[in-house]
């Protein structure tokens, strides 16, 4: 059984493996870049996301972990285009049609404008699927019991990690970049 600093411990080890995959694709640099604005949002929508994302587990345990991933980089890309518009909008804004089942592709298409058949989408639904299949080993690995409070707080844990670096994805999709500043 972990306790809170085990839980602490396994979320950032786990940030950091996803880094290193997501790094191995190209699609970032070995920095997780990352805002406050962005970080602080996934508290807001945290409990909605989950509330969507645990009945799916199940059957769907990479999806359920993946959606976290595109909903991070949904809210990277409409912080970018006007976060004091977007900061106060339902979570629902990231539902597609089908509400949580097809959040991915409302996200991608919707959101960030890209065709669902255009490469570079493509080459995101792969990455964001080795992220969640990460995520997965990462929680299994740790054998806990399944359907206990403990399972929860993990998957907890790896979704928050999994938003963290989809954002992370996308603020360098939009050019964002750490530099270092003389001062």
């Amino acid at each position: 059984m972990l306790n809170n600093e085990q839980l602490r411990r396994f979320e950032t080890n786990l940030q950091q493996e996803l880094l290193r995959v997501a790094t191995s694709c190209r699609l970032l640099e070995g920095v997780l870049l990352a805002t406050d604005d962005i970080d602080e949002h996934w508290q807001k929508l945290a409990s909605e996301y989950m509330a969507d994302a645990v009945p799916q587990v199940q059957q769907y345990p990479t999806v359920s972990v993946a959606w976290a991933g595109y909903l991070g980089m949904g809210v990277a890309h409409l912080w970018d285009e006007s976060w004091e518009y977007y900061a106060a909008k339902p979570y629902t804004i990231f539902h597609g049609k089908q509400g949580f089942d097809d959040m991915d592709e409302h996200i991608l298409e919707k959101i960030m404008g890209l065709s669902l058949t255009s490469e570079e989408a493509r080459g995101l639904e792969n990455v964001m699927r080795r992220l969640a299949e990460t995520a997965i080993q990462y929680i299994r690995r740790e054998h806990i019991e399944p359907s206990t409070p403990m399972a929860f707080h993990a998957f907890a844990r790896a979704c928050k990690a999994v938003y963290r670096v989809g954002a992370a994805i996308e603020l360098k999709r939009l050019g964002y970049k750490f530099e270092e500043v003389s001062l």
